[in-house]
């Protein structure tokens, strides 16, 4: 499928879990009455079966490979290793994460026949449209606020505003696996290294599902733009959120299964909410 914009909302799926998160983000999208290409950036380990909703759905699909790593890059950012090295210890990364594929982000920068791209993580909701983010400089992105609001000065880099040049490309695979070359959070923490200067987008551009139970009076229906379902995924049957989280999970499924949406504004905002 050729591009229909020169703007696109751009997500990767490494893997079946994650095709069921973009299909969700698609219906979302399209829900917004945006014009924008839908673009889906998909490993080899996504069989053709899989991706048929996404293709129902208008979405352009572009086959990726993983980036030209070295092995001893690819050892140290392997699930076992990196995790070991670097754990998660406020939420649950679930068995099909794997971090190695998160760099596969950056082909972004290859998609040259689009002027501005968005992109999305594929466990994410878009709520409201966003059309303006495609006017927003790179590197636009918001912070990786889940737990306080010392959490302001770090990014999240679930939604960006990028401009693709082969010219980047290169330049990031040049700083991205230089001898010894440890990202912790994978692409997040290279793009806040590659990008020292960000821009910082407003927060409710990518609010994190955690944020309903541990800074309630932060959430708000009426502001929400993008809600970003870090760690445990909303597909997952009974993970360890699931109860504190029932009401972000019950609207992701409407948007997925292609029911009724409720009015966003209309919802409630949990106990304590300002």
């Amino acid at each position: 499928m050729s591009p229909s914009s020169v703007f696109a909302y751009v997500t990767l799926v490494t893997n079946a879990d994650y095709a069921m998160g973009a299909t969700a983000l698609a219906r979302s999208l399209h829900r917004t009455g945006t014009r924008a290409d839908i673009v889906i950036l998909h490993t080899g380990g996504v069989d053709a079966a899989t991706l048929l909703p996404l293709k129902a759905l208008g979405c352009r699909l572009i086959e990726v490979e993983h980036l030209p790593l070295s092995a001893a890059f690819n050892e140290r950012h392997a699930r076992g290793q990196l995790h070991s090295t670097a754990p998660f210890t406020k939420g649950r990364k679930p068995d099909f994460h794997s971090p190695l594929d998160n760099f596969c982000k950056l082909r972004l920068w290859q998609l040259v026949e689009y002027q501005r791209c968005v992109f999305i993580d594929a466990d994410a909701l878009v709520l409201k449209n966003v059309d303006r983010l495609f006017l927003y400089p790179e590197f636009s992105a918001a912070p990786n606020v889940y737990e306080n609001l010392a959490d302001f000065r770090r990014m999240n880099s679930g939604v960006f505003v990028a401009t693709p040049s082969h010219d980047t490309f290169r330049h990031m695979l040049e700083r991205l696996d230089r001898p010894n070359a440890f990202w912790r959070r994978t692409d997040q923490t290279f793009l806040e290294t590659f990008f020292p200067d960000w821009h910082g987008l407003p927060v409710y551009f990518n609010l994190l599902q955690y944020v309903w139970f541990t800074m309630p009076e932060l959430w708000d229906w009426k502001s929400i733009s993008i809600l970003h379902y870090q760690y445990e995924k909303p597909w997952e049957k009974d993970h360890p959120k699931a109860a504190r989280l029932q009401p972000l999970i019950d609207l992701w499924h409407r948007f997925h299964d292609g029911d009724d949406v409720p009015e966003i504004t209309a919802l409630d905002n949990p106990e304590g909410a300002a």
